[in-house]
């Protein structure tokens, strides 16, 4: 009885988990044509797979694209220059409030004065006198308005000395000052100091003293541990519950952290640059504060001799932003260039604990994590369901993972092969001993073997009229017919030279391998299924190395001669049966072993030709027939195949490789069987 478990939605649950079987077909395809696991994985997680009825997951290619169309979609959206327009026209709200805060208070309180009433506290002579004061202060103020620099750093440092006369252009002031300052110190700190991220425009008091301990430790010679340690224990209150565990990793979360206002300052024309470092400093009304994070930026550049901190970044959109803004930008950017080198790296593994996951998402989408962390499942699947396992360094197959390929291959070849297609050739003969057949039977006869068809038996008992409970007579009886297998001893003859893969053969002839290999495995456990590859040489590939066979990618030579060679010697191990050479290829012989020695040549040469059918003939003596199936049909190969089949009296099929294994195996089947009585 199914058993089932809810609970609430965590945003963890996968809402299509991967089949084990499905991914091991996807892997059998890569491996047909790779003939390595590895290498196999590694085309899956980069190149993605279609999994179920249409779902697709997306490979890191895909998540490459996705995040580099994500940086340019920024680019073309953002005008970082807009930074200095931004801070100016801020700053410019803050002067005109104050223009007309001041027109307003004069009016207000020369509309007062004018009052006259007995009943009043303030005598109207005071009142006119105060008018009088405030309009030569209201004066003072427009005309020190009017002088206002046009640069923004003066600006800055001159309003921060003025007497404001209106209270909202003052806090409008103030908070442009404390913006400013704020990210300032978070485009140094924001990572290190929990403190200045909890509470917003306000600096420890300790901190200036931080930062002079800070620079004296970067300038030592030599960083010892020790002095990084003493560091920590003293100013350990402004740091994170995770504080860096050594001076190297401090640094490196300062210099990334400052990277991205490096970048801002990088990106924007030297005016610009100008007028914002000149903001910065004016903001920072501690002058010590202020020469400690200028000391500071001198060491980090120090420590980064290459200039590696930020970088040039070419932003062509027209939306402003603001000092703020852009800083939050460039983190985003930032973020999908580390993520975007954490895909890259992971693209020859297939082992992705090396990419932020949670990075991914949050940059990309629930779609696309989704996506990697079904792509790091790959492996994991394989494995949990015995299909792969790991060998020391490498990954290999497991005998499961060996016979589902196998499997795989004979199913693909067989979807064309109808039961009853043309081209059959069932030879009935009858005996005693065999294999049952699925569905044939006979009337009982004095002699045969007492098997009965049950199901035959009881229908002819009902057909004769007899009640229930049956009462069975001898003449109700049939019995199974049996299926006589020949035993036979197949090698299967394949083409390993340059020119399958070329020409687009090999993967075809390979997968008519691995189908061969699986039929006799699991239908014909008595017969025998031996392989040799051959280009320019020839050697024998066990079963157990099938799907990692690989064509030879700088042998050019087909040497079938050789090949029969080593196909004898394999045959001569078996006893009785039929002994057969299925032989796959798509050229004629240009290479030959004579005398312990190797000759080649192309176009082929009458000699290789010559000796080559006396390899054929050999074979003839021998009883062994050679089945070709040829995958090009140029003249000169086929005189060659002609004459090889007026020797050996074996059949010839001139194929294409999407019908390749649909003509060996109907052949090797309609051949494998008869019919006994």
């Amino acid at each position: 009885m199914a058993t089932y478990r809810y609970s609430s939605w965590d945003d963890s649950q996968e809402l299509f988990p991967l089949q084990h079987d499905e991914v091991m077909d996807l892997l059998s395809n890569q491996l047909v044509a790779k003939g390595d696991v590895a290498s196999s994985l590694r085309n899956l997680v980069q190149h993605g797979v279609n999994v179920g009825s249409g779902d697709r997951i997306a490979g890191m290619q895909e998540l490459l694209h996705r995040l580099r169309a994500k940086r340019q979609e920024l680019l073309e959206k953002f005008n970082l220059g807009s930074v200095v327009s931004s801070l100016k026209q801020r700053l410019q709200t803050v002067i005109d409030t104050e223009r007309s805060g001041i027109q307003s208070h004069l009016d207000v309180v020369g509309s007062e004065a004018k009052e006259h009433s007995k009943d009043e506290d303030v005598p109207y002579e005071r009142k006119q006198e105060l008018l009088e004061l405030l309009k030569q202060q209201a004066k003072k103020n427009i005309e020190f308005l009017d002088q206002l620099p046009a640069q923004v750093a003066l600006r800055l440092e001159k309003l921060s000395r003025y007497d404001f006369m209106d209270t909202d252009a003052h806090k409008r002031f103030l908070e442009l000052v404390g913006s400013l300052q704020e990210q300032l110190l978070d485009a140094h700190f924001k990572e290190i100091s929990w403190h200045l991220l909890e509470n917003k425009g306000t600096v420890p008091q300790n901190f200036t003293p931080f930062l002079h301990d800070l620079n004296q430790l970067l300038e030592q010679d030599s960083m010892e541990n020790k002095q990084f340690q003493d560091f920590m224990l003293e100013y350990s209150e402004l740091f994170a519950p995770n504080p860096p565990k050594n001076l190297t990793e401090l640094v490196k979360l300062l210099q990334d952290q400052r990277a991205q206002m490096q970048s801002l300052l990088r990106s924007i024309t030297p005016e610009q640059r100008a007028e914002l470092l000149g903001a910065l400093d004016a903001a920072l009304s501690d002058p010590q504060l202020r020469n400690e994070i200028r000391r500071l930026d001198t060491n980090l550049e120090a420590l980064d001799p290459l200039g590696g901190l930020g970088k040039d970044i070419l932003f062509q959109g027209h939306d402003e932003l603001t000092l703020e803004q852009a800083l939050v930008i460039l983190k985003k950017i930032q973020d999908i260039e580390e993520s975007e080198r954490q895909l890259l790296r992971a693209q020859q593994s297939i082992i992705l604990d090396g990419v932020d996951g949670d990075l991914l998402g949050d940059l990309l989408g629930e779609d696309s994590l989704r996506d990697f962390r079904q792509l790091k499942q790959l492996r994991e699947v394989l494995e949990n369901a015995d299909y792969i396992r790991r060998a020391g360094s490498r990954y290999e197959l497991t005998p499961k993972g060996i016979r589902r390929i196998g499997q795989k291959a004979l199913t693909e070849l067989f979807t064309f092969i109808k039961r009853d297609r043309t081209g059959g050739h069932s030879i009935k003969n009858y005996g005693t001993s065999g294999e049952y057949h699925d569905e044939a039977s006979k009337p009982y006869e004095f002699g045969d073997l007492f098997e009965p068809h049950l199901q035959r038996t009881l229908m002819n008992a009902i057909a004769r009229g007899a009640r229930i409970p049956l009462e069975i007579q001898l003449d109700d009886f049939e019995v199974h017919r049996l299926e006589q297998l020949s035993q036979s001893a197949t090698v299967l003859m394949l083409d390993l030279s340059l020119s399958m893969a070329m020409r687009g053969n090999f993967l075809a002839a390979k997968k008519v391998a691995l189908a061969m290999d699986n039929l006799i495995r699991t239908q014909f456990p008595r017969d025998v299924l031996s392989i040799v590859g051959f280009s320019t040489y020839a050697r024998e590939v066990k079963p157990d190395n099938l799907p990692y066979l690989g064509w030879d990618e700088f042998d050019p030579y087909t040497n079938i001669q050789h090949g029969l060679e080593i196909s004898q010697r394999i045959l001569s191990r078996s006893s009785g049966g039929t002994k057969q050479i299925v032989l796959i290829s798509d050229g004629e012989p240009t290479a030959h072993i004579e005398g312990g020695q190797l000759f080649s040549q192309y176009p082929p040469s009458p000699r290789t030709v010559r000796e080559t059918l006396r390899e054929v003939k050999r074979c003839t003596r021998r009883g062994i027939t050679i089945n070709t199936f040829m995958l090009d049909r140029n003249a000169y190969l086929m005189e060659f195949v002609d004459q090889m089949t007026r020797i050996n009296h074996g059949r010839v099929f001139y194929t294409s490789p999407e019908r390749l294994g649909e003509y060996i195996l109907v052949d090797y089947l309609s051949t494998r069987r008869t019919m006994l009585g």
